[in-house]
């Protein structure tokens, strides 16, 4: 809930909207942990995703998220309950997909996932910012596979930005390497820990 100032996207403000209008805005989340409809079938959950979409587009829709996540297809009508972490997170990403969104908000899509899943999703994140009309907003505690696959980046402590620039900037950074990325040489001693607040010079 928003409790001071406005949130506005490409000049309309929606922070006094509804979630279905915002769905209609064309902003999209994808919530942390999936929350796929899991009493319901694969197919069913993308069609769930499209009840702002055009009825006449529906089929082309989710032709296309079949063609991203061919496992989708092989499982369309498996109950969404039964799958995989990381199936039900292609199939939370192929239903924001069936909104044709603008924008997709995307919450920590790694969360619970094994490392070979994490590279997985993140890959197919990579293809959707290169083939799909919509920007995509992840927020992710991976910088390693944030930074890869993103254009800009805001480093947040506390609920405060407290570093932004480019993903290539940001990857160079020598504070962002230590703290975030890594390669660090390590800090094992109290010493040390008092080190790396100093270190932290962007924090006030």
């Amino acid at each position: 809930r928003v409790t001071d100032g406005e949130i506005v996207f490409m000049g309309d403000r929606i922070d006094n909207k509804d979630a279905a209008e915002i769905v209609k805005n064309g902003i999209f989340q994808i919530m942390e942990g999936r929350r796929v409809f899991k009493d319901l079938n694969v197919e069913e959950n993308l069609i769930a995703g499209a009840y702002t979409s055009p009825s006449a587009k529906v089929k082309d829709y989710i032709d296309k998220v079949y063609t991203y996540f061919p496992r989708l297809k092989e499982r369309r009508t498996q109950l969404a309950g039964y799958m995989s972490g990381g199936e039900q997170q292609m199939l939370a990403i192929g239903r924001a997909l069936m909104a044709e969104p603008k924008l997709i908000l995307m919450d920590e899509p790694s969360l619970g996932l094994s490392p070979l899943l994490v590279k997985e999703i993140f890959n197919i994140i990579k293809t959707l910012r290169e083939k799909e009309n919509a920007s995509i907003l992840l927020v992710e505690q991976n910088a390693n596979m944030a930074l890869a696959v993103s254009d800009y980046g805001y480093i947040m402590e506390n609920g405060k930005i407290v570093l932004e620039g480019t993903s290539e900037e940001l990857v160079k950074n020598e504070d962002v390497k230590e703290f975030y990325l890594g390669s660090g040489t390590g800090r094992k001693r109290f010493r040390d820990v008092k080190h790396y607040r100093r270190r932290k010079r962007w924090l006030s």
